[in-house]
């Protein structure tokens, strides 16, 4: 394919094939799924496309006779359309005993997920495809300075001199959906309409009883507007219309489209000054400025949600590029109850790592206040230095335990 991309979690996809009899692959609509495992395993599986509608081949009628019928190794895509086929490929893989039977796709993760756990569990290896990176939509790759940092080795900051005059604020625009990396400013809008109505449409309705797909709507479009904020879920009913139960329900439901991620409050004990509600990021910036009606790229400067929109970027920025990682940290954010609050912390290996996002080019030590404040309410932790990821130009020591770096070096 002449203009495929490649993705990050390709060399980890293909790896498990090897290893597991099912490797599913699961994301929000139109990231790139089927176009990923088209291209990485072209010419290698037969595939099937699932429709909310038409039960293709009586897959749902006959799953067993349709697997009989289908060649193996198989593409299943848009599996959460025939769920009654996932208890027959268990059957199958019981019987063969071999690695590399299916690869299955699906953009509902509330359905799909607890489905594929409980009739394949043991059997598949899962995985998650974000909207895209930076650093799989440009053609200079660079190696990630986030994987040098989790590393245990001193980072020598000369070694990532590097001048870049890359303007931030078109790929916040933008976003990470591949069918609008080559569309004109103009009919970006156009995509996202589109994308909104088929989103709600088909994957929101198929998984919910929702009463009213309009109320859901202006739903997501308040939810957008909260991104990398700790969310009130009385406060998000109130201005809807709906109770707490609804609001957190429908929450559920953007986070399994992968619309929306949550990221729990740091805690080893319940400890008075730590606030411990769930911080969470809408997944995609552009679709957030589609939302937000932000209609042009240099706007988000002087947007209420500049800052917030810089950090819900890099934060989706981190959470794609860790997937290259063998064994991905887990994710907190830390807020004390005095307002002091780090962005992130990344547990690996029995160590923390803390990281602060600021929308500026010019940071100084104030910025980095809730390193010392995390770092007094778990004395007993292992912390690593802080790192702060800025608008800065190139990378520089804010202290002795503070690195300060671009954006792009994520």
């Amino acid at each position: 394919m002449m203009d495929y991309k490649h993705r990050i979690i390709e060399a980890k996809l293909d790896e498990l094939f090897l290893y597991y009899p099912v490797i599913a692959v699961l994301g929000a609509r139109q990231v790139g799924k089927s176009t990923l495992v088209a291209n990485l395993f072209q010419g290698k599986v037969d595939t099937v496309v699932f429709d909310p509608v038409i039960d293709i081949g009586n897959a749902r009628q006959d799953p067993d006779f349709f697997l009989q019928n289908l060649n193996k190794p198989a593409f299943l895509d848009e599996i959460q359309y025939a769920p009654e086929l996932l208890a027959a490929i268990k059957r199958v893989v019981d019987r063969k005993k071999q690695n590399g039977l299916y690869i299955l796709s699906g953009s509902q993760n509330l359905s799909v997920l607890k489905n594929i756990a409980e009739s394949l569990a043991g059997r598949v290896a899962i995985t998650h495809l974000w909207p895209m990176s930076r650093n799989e939509m440009v053609v200079e790759k660079m190696p990630s300075f986030l994987d040098k940092w989790l590393g245990e080795v001193d980072i020598d900051l000369q070694k990532w001199q590097k001048n870049s005059s890359e303007p931030v604020y078109p790929r916040i625009w933008r976003g990470g959906y591949p069918g609008i990396m080559k569309l004109p400013d103009h009919l970006v809008s156009g995509y996202w309409n589109s994308y909104m109505q088929t989103y709600i449409e088909r994957d929101v309705r198929t998984i919910a009883n929702i009463g009213s797909l309009q109320t859901f709507g202006r739903f997501i479009g308040l939810l957008a507007a909260l991104s990398a904020q700790e969310i009130n879920h009385n406060q998000l009913g109130r201005e809807l219309g709906i109770d707490r139960k609804t609001a957190l329900a429908w929450t559920e439901i953007a986070q399994s489209t992968y619309q929306w991620l949550s990221i729990p409050a740091f805690s080893r004990n319940p400890i008075k000054r730590i606030a411990g509600k769930q911080k969470g990021f809408f997944t995609d910036t552009g679709f957030i400025c589609f939302l937000q009606k932000i209609s042009a790229p240099e706007i988000i400067s002087s947007h209420p949600m500049h800052g917030r929109l810089f950090e819900t970027f890099v934060c989706m920025e981190i959470i794609k590029n860790l997937q290259r990682l063998p064994l991905v940290p887990n994710l907190y954010h830390f807020r004390a109850y005095s307002g002091a609050e780090v962005d992130l912390v990344l547990e690996l290996n029995g160590k923390l790592y803390p990281i602060e996002i600021k929308a500026k080019s010019n940071p100084n030590r104030k910025d980095v206040r809730g390193f010392a404040a995390f770092s007094e309410c778990f004395p007993k932790e292992n912390i690593h230095d802080g790192l702060l990821i800025c608008a800065i130009e190139q990378p520089r020591r804010l202290s002795d335990n503070v690195v300060a770096v671009p954006w792009w070096m994520i």
